[in-house]
C-alpha cells in the first residue's frame, strides 16, 4: 500500500506539521502550538523564516527582542494555559540559541512545555567553521546546541529531512506528557532545513490531542486511605499540579468532603480562594505562620501534585520527623520522595478515587486549631500591609493592587523578594490567577513572562489584566518586552519597585553576618558616585504610559489609571531595602555558611543556622 507524497522541505514540513495538530480543550478545537516567538539569523531565516512566513496566519511570530525573553514569554505562555497548549521560540545558530539556555531550564524546572527550533551548523561541513560556531578539535560533532541537553526533556538534532516523521510527534507527545511535560529542543542544521524530501501527505492529516489521565494503582489508593484514615491531625499541600490536572474542584470537594486544612505551595498559590475555610495559607520559607504551624504538627499529610521543593519544605524542617506523607503525582519521580507512600496517578482521577474509598473525618479540634493560626495570620497580614505602617514597602503595594484588582486579573512575580511577598500577602480572589514563577526563579522572567502570559490571558480573557511585580535588579537585567507588549498590543500593568539593587540577597548577606556588599547600589566599592535610573523615562521610551508615585496611596490612584489605559501602563514607587519585610512565616532554609570564618558576626549566625539542622529530615 502506498501513500501519495509531498515534496517540502524540512522547515516547510516542520511548520506544516504544527500548524495540523490540535488538542481539545473542554469540547473545543484550537492548534496546541498558539504560535511561535521568533528572532531571526543566518541560521533559521533563510529556509525556517521562509516556511515561517506562508504560516503567518495560523502560527503567528511575534518577533521577541532578546531569545532569553522569549523563552521566559513561551513558558508563561504553557502556564496561563495550564500546559494545554505551548509556543515555539525559533532562534539562530551560535549566540541566539545559547541565549534560550536560561529560559530552557526555567521550563524544564517547572515542568512546562516550550518547542525550541534552532539553527545548528551544517551538516556536510564543507563551510566549516561557519560564524559563530564553536569548534572541539577532538569531537566535531560536538556543538552549542549539545548544551541543551541537560535542560530539555527531548533533545534532537536533525541530520536527515525523513527524521522529522519520528521526532516531531515524540517532541509532541513529550510536550503533553503530565509526568515528562518540558521542553523540546530541535536543532536544525543549516543545510538540512532546505533539503527536500517526499513527505507522505498522511504525516500532515489534522490530529487532535487530547492531555492523558493516568489512573492511580487501586492497591496504592487503598494503602492511602488507610494512612489517611488513621490521622489524627492530616493535611492536604496543593501543588501546582492540582492547576496542571483541572483538579482544583476535586481537591475543594476532597478536603470539604473530610474536613482537612488545606496549604498551598507558591506554585499553588490560587488553588483555594483566600476566604476558604480550609485555606490555611502558603507553607514553606516563602509561607505564613499558620501553614507552617500546621505542617509541624501534622501526622498523615498528602502532597497532590507538588515536587516538595525546598522553598515548600524548609529544606526539610517544616515536618515532624516521624510524619508520614502520601505523594499523589502523576510522575513517579514526584511522588516518591523522601520515602512517601507513592499514589502514581493523574490528580483529578486518583482525588477522586480517594473520596470513593474513604470515610473519614478530621477532627474538629485539629480543624478549629488550623483555623485559629489562619485567622492571626490574616490578622498580621492587614497590619504589614497596610499603607502608612512604616516605610514604603512590597507588601503595601501589592495590598493595594490586590484591593484594586478585578478577580480574574493575573499577577506575575519571580525574582528576588516579590516571589515571597506576593506569596505571603496576595490574597486570592478566583482560582488559577497567580504567576509566582520559583521554579527556577528567573531574574528577568517578570517582563517578558508577564507579556507570554498576557498573550494567552487575551486569547481567553481579553477585557482582564496581566499585572506584573519587578524590582528594580530584575528590571535592568531584562525590560525590553515592555517595547515588545506596547507594539503588540499586549497591554500589561507593571508595578516597579525600587529598592536601589538587589535588597533581598542585601538582606539574606546581613542576616548571615556579612557586611553589606556588592548588592545594594549604595554598597558597591566600585561605584564611586552613586544614583538611581530614571525608569520612568526608560518605560516611556518604550512607548509604555509610565509614572512615578510617591506613597502606597498615589499608587492606587496611578494604578486605577493603568486599569482605564488601553497600553501597556508602568508605575515606579521607591521602597525601603531595609525595613517592610514580612518578618514572619518563615521556615529554615538551607544556605551554605563559612565553617571557619575570622567575623565573630558570621562565625554566630553560622552557629545559630546550623542549631535548626536538627529538625531536617533524612530522605531522598
Amino acid at each position: 500500500m502506498t501513500d501519495k507524497t509531498l515534496r517540502l522541505t524540512t522547515a516547510q514540513a516542520i511548520i506544516k506539521y504544527l500548524a495540523n495538530q490540535y488538542i481539545d480543550i473542554d469540547g473545543q478545537e484550537m492548534r496546541v502550538c498558539g504560535g511561535g516567538f521568533g528572532i531571526f539569523g543566518h541560521g533559521n531565516v533563510t529556509c525556517l523564516g521562509e516556511a515561517l512566513y506562508d504560516a503567518r496566519e495560523a502560527l503567528p511570530l511575534y518577533r521577541g527582542q532578546n531569545e532569553q525573553g522569549m523563552g521566559f514569554a513561551a513558558a508563561a505562555y504553557a502556564k496561563q494555559w495550564v500546559r494545554r497548549r505551548f509556543m515555539f521560540c525559533t532562534a539562530s545558530a551560535g549566540p541566539g540559541t545559547t541565549n534560550l539556555l536560561t529560559s530552557a531550564a526555567l521550563a524544564h524546572a517547572n515542568r512546562l512545555p516550550m518547542l525550541m527550533l534552532c539553527g545548528d551548523t551544517f551538516l556536510t561541513r564543507l563551510p566549516d567553521p561557519v560564524l559563530q560556531q564553536l569548534e572541539h578539535f577532538n569531537s566535531p560533532a560536538i556543538g552549542v546546541n549539545d548544551a541543551f541537553k541537560s535542560v530539555s526533556r527531548y533533545w534532537d538534532r536533525i541530520t536527515h529531512p525523513a527524521q522529522i516523521i519520528q521526532s516531531l510527534p515524540a517532541a509532541l507527545a513529550t510536550m503533553l506528557d503530565p509526568a515528562d511535560c518540558g521542553p523540546a529542543f530541535i536543532g536544525l542544521p543549516q543545510d538540512v532545513q532546505g533539503w527536500a524530501y517526499d513527505y507522505p501527505v498522511s504525516f500532515f492529516d489534522k490530529r487532535v490531542h487530547r492531555i492523558r489521565r493516568q489512573a492511580a494503582d487501586p492497591l496504592e489508593v487503598s494503602d492511602a486511605v488507610a494512612l489517611l484514615s488513621s490521622a489524627k491531625r492530616p493535611m492536604i499541600i496543593a501543588g501546582g499540579g492540582v492547576q496542571y490536572s483541572g483538579a482544583v474542584a476535586e481537591l475543594t470537594a476532597f478536603a470539604e468532603a473530610h474536613n482537612i486544612p488545606v496549604v498551598e505551595t507558591i506554585a499553588g498559590r490560587a488553588n483555594l480562594v483566600q476566604d476558604h475555610a480550609l485555606n490555611i495559607g502558603p507553607v514553606g520559607v516563602t509561607g505564613s505562620d499558620s501553614a507552617n504551624a500546621v505542617a509541624e504538627k501534622a501526622d498523615v499529610i498528602l502532597a497532590v501534585g507538588t515536587r516538595l521543593q525546598d522553598f515548600t519544605t524548609g529544606s526539610w524542617t517544616a515536618f515532624a520527623k516521624d510524619a508520614k506523607i502520601i505523594g499523589l503525582n502523576v510522575g513517579r519521580h514526584d511522588a516518591m520522595k523522601h520515602f512517601s507512600l507513592p499514589v502514581v496517578g493523574d490528580a483529578k482521577r486518583s482525588l477522586t478515587a480517594l473520596a470513593e474509598a474513604m470515610t473519614y473525618k478530621t477532627p474538629d479540634d485539629w480543624v478549629a486549631f488550623a483555623q485559629g493560626e489562619r485567622a492571626k495570620w490574616v490578622a498580621y497580614t492587614d497590619e504589614i500591609t497596610s499603607p502608612g505602617n512604616g516605610p514604603n514597602s512590597y507588601a503595601q503595594a501589592i495590598r493595594v493592587v490586590n484591593d484594586l484588582c478585578d478577580p480574574r486579573d493575573r499577577v506575575v512575580a519571580a525574582a528576588g523578594g516579590l516571589p515571597a511577598e506576593v506569596t505571603a500577602h496576595w490574597q486570592t480572589k478566583d482560582i488559577g490567577t497567580v504567576d509566582v514563577e520559583f521554579g527556577f526563579s528567573c531574574m528577568g522572567y517578570e517582563v517578558a513572562g508577564g507579556w507570554g502570559a498576557r498573550i494567552a490571558q487575551f486569547e481567553q480573557e481579553p477585557d482582564k489584566d496581566t499585572i506584573v511585580f519587578s524590582g528594580d535588579g530584575s528590571y535592568l537585567l531584562m525590560n525590553s518586552d515592555i517595547y515588545s507588549s506596547v507594539l503588540t498590543g499586549r497591554k500589561l500593568i507593571l508595578c516597579l519597585l525600587d529598592n536601589g539593587g538587589f535588597a533581598v540577597i542585601n538582606k539574606l548577606q546581613n542576616n548571615t553576618g556579612n557586611e553589606s556588599f556588592n548588592n545594594l547600589i549604595a554598597d558597591c566599592p566600585t561605584v564611586p558616585h552613586p544614583f538611581a535610573v530614571d525608569f520612568e523615562a526608560h518605560a516611556a521610551s518604550m512607548g509604555a504610559h509610565a509614572e512615578t508615585v510617591s506613597n502606597p496611596v498615589e499608587f492606587g490612584e496611578a494604578f486605577k489609571r493603568a486599569k482605564a489605559a488601553d497600553k501597556t501602563s508602568v508605575i515606579v514607587m521607591k521602597v525601603d531595602a531595609y525595613d517592610g519585610w514580612t518578618t514572619q512565616g518563615h521556615t529554615w532554609w538551607e544556605v551554605g555558611t563559612p565553617h571557619v570564618t575570622d567575623n565573630p558576626k558570621v562565625a554566630e549566625k553560622h552557629a545559630e543556622i546550623e542549631a535548626s539542622r536538627a529538625k531536617q529530615r533524612k530522605g531522598v
